[in-house]
């Protein structure tokens, strides 16, 4: 369950604070052997269409090791896009991933993945999926998207890895997607950066000729101990101008994002964070975001 409180500092800003509950998440998992699994994951959150506790299904996915070192999942999936970003990151309760953030992809879609185990320190996979996202089925124009990743650890504690996706469309040139990242983890820290491109597409879903978007995303931790850390994150999204036009397409939601604060874990699977947030426009007619945050995530 992700739990917040927040007061919005943001000059001009119509709702000062509130408490919000953004997201439960419900699953269930089952072993049929060693070598096959199955787990089914009910999201309830926010739905353009439903409530803002509207609750549909997030992944149904089973998993097949069909050989030392192969492994295939199918159904409404996991995507790989920017699941290792997400997990260095550490804090989704808190804030989104960058791709996930900005629309560059989805964390899960109905397809077929196969990962393959290369060597002790390279991980490859290579997915077909809709690319429409776990929200929607497939659109009318029935072309899937393909993608790939290479995941490269040369030493202990860094990863390196590249992404790559592309989706046809009768509307424009294909949707492509690029996803570059490094991440060095110590004993007491970690530091991460990554440069994202989609091109041809306002988000993963929409394509629109010559649309394209930029990112760039650095994140850290210091471990003060088991129980406290405190992390910091920069953010910065642009897109380009088309011809014709003074300012670039995308400029009302371009800027830089800031995110700083501490975690406090008391027990094992409850965690605490008290956070500052805020998003500096490029467009200077909009007022810069800033608020504070009291973040709380808790399993059962």
């Amino acid at each position: 369950v992700y739990f917040n409180y927040h007061t919005d500092l943001s000059e001009g800003a119509s709702q000062t604070s509130a408490f919000e509950l953004k997201r439960a998440y419900f699953g269930y998992s089952y072993n049929f052997s060693e070598a096959i699994s199955a787990k089914v994951t009910f999201d309830v959150g926010n739905n353009d269409e439903g409530s803002a506790y509207t609750a549909y299904l997030k992944a149904a996915q089973l998993d097949w090791t069909v050989a030392s070192g192969v492994k295939l999942s199918m159904g409404l999936i996991g995507m790989k896009q920017f699941k290792d970003q997400e997990t260095f990151w550490g804090y989704r309760y808190i804030f989104k991933s960058f791709q996930d953030q900005n629309g560059f992809g989805s964390s899960t879609d109905l397809g077929i993945n196969a990962e393959f185990k290369l060597s002790e320190n390279l991980t490859a996979n290579f997915v077909v999926f809709n690319g429409e996202g776990y929200k929607k089925v497939q659109d009318s124009d029935g072309k899937q998207k393909v993608g790939g990743s290479l995941i490269y650890t040369p030493i202990k504690g860094l990863t390196t890895k590249i992404y790559a996706d592309r989706q046809p469309s009768l509307t424009s040139d294909a949707i492509t997607s690029l996803a570059l990242f490094v991440g060095y983890k110590a004993e007491n820290w970690r530091l991460g950066a990554e440069y994202n491109k989609l091109s041809n597409g306002e988000n993963f879903s929409k394509p629109s000729q010559d649309h394209n978007l930029d990112g760039l995303s650095f994140y850290s931790t210091y471990v003060i101990n088991k129980k406290v850390e405190i992390f910091g994150r920069f953010d910065q999204l642009s897109s380009n101008t088309l011809s014709g036009d003074t300012a670039a397409w995308n400029v009302s939601e371009n800027g830089n994002q800031f995110i700083a604060g501490i975690q406090v874990a008391p027990v094992k699977g409850l965690k605490f964070s008290l956070n500052f947030q805020n998003f500096t426009f490029d467009d200077t007619s909009i007022s810069n975001n800033s608020l504070v945050y009291l973040n709380a995530q808790f399993k059962l």
